[in-house]
């Protein structure tokens, strides 16, 4: 069992990040009581079984101050049975990761940082309107390293607009020195309510040009196996067998909880959607009613979304659950796609999988939506 916790505030608004979050924090005590209430009503949503990873999202899970993350772990483990060896992952900008903040994170039971470093170039930065300096982006995993927080993972953003590619390479170069366990390699994209969307529409900023992109991407694709990084879906890279185990479980279907406003819940049979407004969150917690959308999934829904996140792994996507997904339609559906593809060189296939290729990557959304099956029940 799997459980992500969606902690929906941050110290400002990255001119990129369109994910549900609040720059005013005078509630945020409220909204971390109201999560843990939540845990306790959604206790039963999925069967009995040991959370195997706990994943504070956001938002900036690191604003939460210690006496806030400890009511949310201590509910946790009231209410279920966590594994001794759980993966409990907290996101984290640089600008919290002070050294008593950080020991407190690790005194908590934190075992693994995801760390938003984005780029250590200040101009990208400034760009990104990121809160934190390159150098507190250094500072921050070696003190997370000392205190004994070695599974780290940080997140890099590519195809920001620059001349040529030589940032990237320093970039890379600055994790590489630092021994990082893990890294996630996201393209900028531009998304219409966003800072950058807006400046988009009145023609301040250019749109992201897809062949840079595409050559940033191969190029970090090279470097990251070069120094050890096994590329084990699209957008993450570990070394030394250092999966996302939660992250892990969503590209392969498990069954999980959300909570948290925004938060998106998976058992199976259909998927629940939080609300996405504090405030309501709160008001309707406190209600002792939880503020979802239920969306029942077909099986062409099942389907579809088993395609789009698997093929981007490097487990590929099962055959026979196609099959069993699509109700024995799949294959007989995409006969012809599939061989087109494979002479393209963007899939190939063994006894049971099928996975993209190298080439197949750069077009993963394309490839997985052209595969899709329609519900006509």
């Amino acid at each position: 069992m799997h459980l992500y916790l969606h902690i929906p505030f941050c110290r400002q608004a990255c001119h990129y990040c369109d994910f549900h979050f609040s720059t005013n924090t005078a509630n945020k005590r409220a909204v971390v009581e109201a999560i843990a209430n939540e845990i306790i009503l959604r206790k039963d949503y999925l069967p009995k079984a040991d959370i195997e990873t706990i994943y504070f999202g956001g938002g900036t899970p690191s604003m939460l101050d210690e006496a806030e993350l400890h009511l949310l772990l201590n509910t946790i483990n009231q209410h279920f049975t966590v594994s001794p060896r759980a993966e409990i992952t907290l996101e984290a900008n640089p600008d919290d990761l002070q050294r008593e903040k950080l020991q407190q994170f690790y005194n908590a039971g934190i075992n693994r940082l995801s760390i938003g470093i984005q780029s250590f170039h200040e101009p990208h930065l400034q760009f990104l309107n990121r809160i934190h300096s390159a150098n507190e982006g250094e500072i921050c995993v070696r003190t997370a390293q000392e205190i004994g927080i070695t599974n780290i993972s940080i997140d890099l953003i590519y195809a920001i607009p620059s001349p040529d590619h030589s940032i990237l390479m320093q970039d890379m170069q600055k994790a590489f020195a630092m021994d990082i366990a893990h890294i996630s390699a996201y393209c900028l994209t531009i998304e219409p309510q966003t800072a950058f969307g807006s400046w988009l529409k009145k023609k301040k900023i250019k749109p992201i040009d897809e062949e840079y992109a595409a050559q940033q991407f191969e190029l970090l694709v090279k470097n990251l196996a070069e120094n050890r990084y096994e590329q084990y879906e699209i957008s993450n890279f570990a070394r030394n067998g250092h999966y996302s185990m939660h992250n892990s479980s969503y590209w392969k279907q498990r069954p999980y909880l959300g909570v948290g406003p925004s938060a998106h819940s998976y058992n199976g049979a259909s998927r629940e959607y939080n609300v996405s407004n504090n405030a309501r969150y709160v008001e309707a917690i406190q209600k002792q009613i939880i503020p979802t959308t239920v969306e029942t999934l077909s099986p062409a829904d099942q389907t579809n979304e088993y395609l789009l996140t698997g093929l981007r792994t490097k487990w590929g996507v099962n055959k026979e659950k196609l099959e069993l997904l699509s109700g024995s339609t799949f294959a007989s559906i995409h006969s012809a796609d599939l061989q087109q593809m494979t002479k393209k060189n963007w899939i190939r296939e063994d006894a049971d999988n099928w996975y993209l290729t190298d080439s197949g990557k750069l077009f993963a959304d394309r490839i997985a939506s052209d595969l899709f099956i329609e519900w006509n029940g």
